[in-house]
């Protein structure tokens, strides 16, 4: 192995979750008065913290979203992950591989404590990474595109940024990867493969992304 720490986002590289989320933020922005298609919501917010579906649209609208608007938007977000969300096909597999061969690895997300964990339970993964190797924008100060949360990671981890690779799904993942100076690999399974082009390799499916880490050395 090339590396000696991967860092996995969480919605849409180790859970199904952004058709899900994206279906009822898209829906919440309408009800609210700020109308916006699913489309719009992958492209706007996937890959998001929170403080920046807010930051948009007060810059867009010229007004707030009310208060309670992350509590309401989590609790429907949680319900339907407990009855709809899957882990992504093969992501299992590539945990225990790497597991098995003695590579630490770490889930690094922009959602909430919370919504990581109650994630990774729904679809059976929480045992393959336990409570010290889940990290969240919570824990910094910006999130995506910011450095933050992967500079964060790797050193909780005890790792140079350097030495890490980053398994994203979205844009601004790609982007706080490279500002962390990390390689980053794109999953282009709901991504176009040009919107996260400047990634270090591409790949679609999950059985892919070993090779992809070995394939050549720093």
């Amino acid at each position: 192995m090339r590396y000696d720490l991967v860092i996995f986002d969480n919605d849409g590289v180790l859970v199904d979750s952004e058709p899900i989320s994206n279906r009822l933020l898209a829906a919440y922005l309408t009800e609210l008065g700020h109308p916006t298609s699913y489309e719009d919501s992958i492209r706007d917010y996937m890959g998001s913290a929170m403080h920046r579906i807010h930051d948009l649209v007060l810059e867009r609208s010229g007004r707030r979203l009310p208060p309670d608007f992350d509590t309401t938007f989590h609790g429907r977000v949680f319900d339907a992950f407990r009855r709809e969300l899957r882990p992504v096909a093969g992501v299992a597999e590539v945990l225990e591989k790497l597991r098995a061969d003695g590579v630490p690895y770490c889930v690094a997300s922009s959602g909430s404590h919370e919504r990581i964990r109650v994630a990774l339970r729904t679809t059976g993964l929480y045992d393959l990474f336990g409570e010290d190797h889940i990290f969240s924008s919570e824990d910094v100060g910006r999130g995506k595109p910011a450095p933050d949360l992967f500079l964060h990671a790797a050193e909780r981890m005890g790792v140079a940024p350097e030495r890490c690779a980053v398994v994203e799904d979205s844009p601004l993942g790609v982007q706080a990867a490279l500002a962390a100076g990390m390689d980053v690999y794109g999953y282009t399974a709901m991504t176009p493969a040009a919107k996260l082009s400047t990634a270090r390799g591409l790949f679609m499916e999950m059985a892919e992304l070993r090779g992809l880490l070995t394939s050549t050395h720093k």
